[in-house]
């Protein structure tokens, strides 16, 4: 065989082992330095929101509200938003990304590449779980440091807030590829996530609510992100972290099991 007919035979073969481990990481540094890029809109924006959630419920409920689960209602309700704003822009980081990829039509920059559907995967969701980790880390310092809170399980906080952006991540990735227009995706952040966040017990205990809009509670996925760092910081919960831990695992796998096959097949993404 002449070498012309060689390299015709390599052409399309893949090279990099089992993993591309190269192409992944400049996926996964790719979307981190994209939200770095405009750090005041990605990162300090959503911790000013944070910051102005609390301290609107500060002045407005917090003197006159009583404990919750035996926990000052301000120091209650910090773990949730740390966690309702992991949520947003875990969501936001690979959402926007592919979104802005396809109306721009640079997204055969990221289908070109020698990278498998699980690589792709992988490289779009590490980039939402480090912008996840960064928002939570900075909202922790400040507002439990203000109260004095130091967390009582620091793992399962992280663990959580780590399962939590993967989750959204994978969320994201699933609303970008199937949304065609801003419009659509405004739609589904405002229709979908944002109610989802703010009625997972972020602000109150699930147990005060109707028995009906408790069991609807625990249907939602989000509900055991919040009520799973909430346990991690303040060692409080509404249900079994270990609930919380299996639904979570289960949630995620089955969401980036979409979101694998939607990479394979091309779905809305290739013509």
């Amino acid at each position: 065989m002449t070498d012309r007919n060689l390299s015709l035979g390599q052409m399309g073969a893949r090279r990099f082992g089992r993993v591309n481990w190269l192409g992944t990481r400049t996926l996964a540094e790719r979307e981190i330095r994209r939200f770095l890029n405009v750090w005041t809109q990605t990162l300090m924006a959503p911790m000013i929101t944070a910051g102005l959630f609390l301290l609107v419920f500060n002045l407005a409920v917090g003197p006159r509200r009583g404990d919750v689960m035996g926990m000052p209602f301000m120091v209650f309700i910090t773990p949730g938003v740390l966690m309702m704003t992991v949520i947003q822009n875990a969501f936001a980081n690979t959402s926007s990304s592919i979104l802005v990829a396809k109306v721009q039509g640079n997204i055969v920059d990221t289908l070109m590449p020698p990278l498998s559907a699980a690589e792709m995967v992988l490289g779009y969701v590490a980039g939402a779980v480090v912008r996840g980790l960064i928002v939570a880390v900075c909202i922790a310092i400040v507002g439990l440091g203000y109260f004095g809170v130091w967390p009582a399980h620091p793992l399962w906080a992280l663990m959580f807030v780590v399962l939590g952006g993967a989750l959204m991540g994978g969320l994201g990735i699933i609303a970008g590829t199937f949304a065609n227009k801003f419009d659509q995706m405004a739609a589904i952040t405002n229709f979908i996530v944002t109610p989802l966040a703010f009625l997972s017990g972020t602000f109150y205990s699930v147990s005060d609510l109707p028995r009906v809009m408790y069991v609807l509670s625990h249907a939602n996925p989000f509900f055991y992100l919040i009520d799973g760092v909430r346990y991690g910081v303040l060692g409080i919960s509404d249900s079994s972290p270990w609930l919380g831990l299996g639904v979570c695992l289960a949630t995620t796998t089955l969401i980036l099991g979409v979101c694998w096959w939607w990479f394979r097949t091309g779905y809305r993404i290739k013509a």
